[in-house]
């Protein structure tokens, strides 16, 4: 069994520490992780379930949970399973490299609020009009409000939701903002994820 402490850290160390651990494992086995926050807490579970083991979340007190990741089978460095998966894994890799839209703010452009609102509304209805869509939007510090309840561009976003696109919120931003159980579409990500998915791109647009 390894055990982790992450107590403390900020994303995306919980996640970094989980996988490194999974990683040092080398096969089958158990890693226990602490964490001091429901976003690590979701991150870790997430990142496990991608790598194919399984994982458990106990809260002890307070803000603090231990996770129980239990691999039942060896994982490579980019979370694919076994050796028998690694060939067809790196042979769909070619294929990869879409198209990701990096939204970091609610305003486009500097100058005025209301006309940088307006201007961010009219983006994302012109992203979900392009054809194909983009593989992901990332969102992130306060990108983070265009996912919530009470954003103008909801209905733009969950169209594009529908259609195959990923819409992922940093946690980090949701949690800093007060805005966690506001969110209204796509699924909560952190910043380890957001890296990933921005060195994957093809082509990267930002507003």
């Amino acid at each position: 069994m390894i055990q982790v402490d992450a107590r403390g850290d900020r994303c995306p160390i919980p996640v970094i520490k989980a996988k490194k651990a999974i990683q040092e494992l080398n096969g089958p086995g158990v890693i226990e992780i602490l964490v001091d926050n429901e976003i690590a807490v979701k991150n870790v579970e997430k990142m496990a379930g991608y790598s194919g083991a399984a994982c458990e979340a106990e809260k002890l007190s307070g803000q603090e949970f231990k996770l129980t990741i239990t691999v039942e089978q060896e994982v490579n460095v980019n979370g694919e399973t076994d050796v028998s998966d690694r060939a067809e894994a790196c042979q769909a890799d070619t294929d990869q490299g879409g198209t990701v839209v990096v939204v970091a703010s609610d305003q486009m452009g500097d100058g005025e609020e209301e006309l940088g609102r307006l201007l961010i509304k009219g983006f994302l209805f012109a992203v979900s009009q392009l054809e194909p869509l983009p593989d992901a939007i990332l969102f992130y510090n306060g990108g983070a409000r265009l996912t919530t309840e009470d954003s103008d561009s909801l209905e733009d976003l969950k169209y594009m939701e529908s259609q195959g696109a990923e819409i992922m919120t940093c946690g980090t931003c949701l949690n800093y903002y007060g805005l966690t159980e506001k969110l209204a579409v796509g699924s909560v990500t952190n910043m380890y994820s957001i890296v990933e998915k921005m060195a994957w791109a093809k082509k990267t647009i930002r507003p």
